[in-house]
């Protein structure tokens, strides 16, 4: 019952914003914010206990909050507003279905090793004309990342997840890996209320810019 229940909240979700995309005449950006992992899916575990999923949806609901107070607000969607699992191809089905323009994947990294530190951004390796403008658009927020919170650089590098390799042909996009729950100091600082505004400020201000 909860599969099927999950299966209709998120085609009802589709509906919707095809109902919206067909409303609207704007050329504003339209954007997807990626909310990784989710529902019996927690993702990386932090040392004090904090779940991926939590974070990341804590982050991208920071991020909506904080659009809304803009004067002109961007047009943001999330794959999910809450603990629940969707799949990945459900996730890059609905980015080309709102014909995004940017598709921005939020995760939280873990290592064996405790010392792993830093912000590091993915890139899908496929060789289309959105690979330039995904690598330097990747950039442009973990710079804005590192020099806000002051967090390691681990660079922009390239990999073949599904959410990049199955929307990198129609629009830029990105998978962030916003620091490391392994390690005891990074885990910490994203856990605290006010560190996440100021990471999710951090984004928005980047995609904005």
């Amino acid at each position: 019952m909860k599969k099927v229940l999950k299966n209709v909240s998120f085609v009802f979700l589709l509906l919707k914003m095809c109902i919206v995309l067909g409303q609207e005449t704007s050329t504003q950006k339209r954007i997807i914010i990626d909310v990784g992992h989710g529902g019996k899916d927690t993702g990386a575990i932090g040392i004090n206990k904090i779940q991926e999923k939590d974070i990341v949806l804590d982050i991208a609901n920071a991020i909506l909050k904080l659009n809304n107070d803009l004067d002109k607000p961007l047009d943001i969607y999330l794959t999910r507003y809450s603990d629940t699992l969707i799949s990945l191809s459900d996730r890059t089905k609905l980015a080309k279905a709102l014909k995004v323009d940017l598709f921005v994947s939020l995760h939280c990294n873990h290592s064996d090793n405790p010392d792993a530190r830093g912000i590091e951004v993915y890139a899908s390796q496929k060789g289309t004309n959105n690979s330039k403008e995904s690598i330097y658009t990747g950039y442009q927020i973990e710079k804005a990342l590192c020099k806000a919170i002051g967090y390691k650089s681990r660079g922009v590098k390239f990999a073949n997840f599904q959410v990049l390799r199955e929307t990198i042909d129609y629009c830029t996009s990105v998978l962030l890996e916003l620091g490391f729950l392994s390690n005891r100091d990074e885990s910490s600082y994203i856990s605290a209320s006010k560190n996440i505004k100021l990471i999710a400020l951090a984004i928005l201000l980047s995609i904005k810019n």
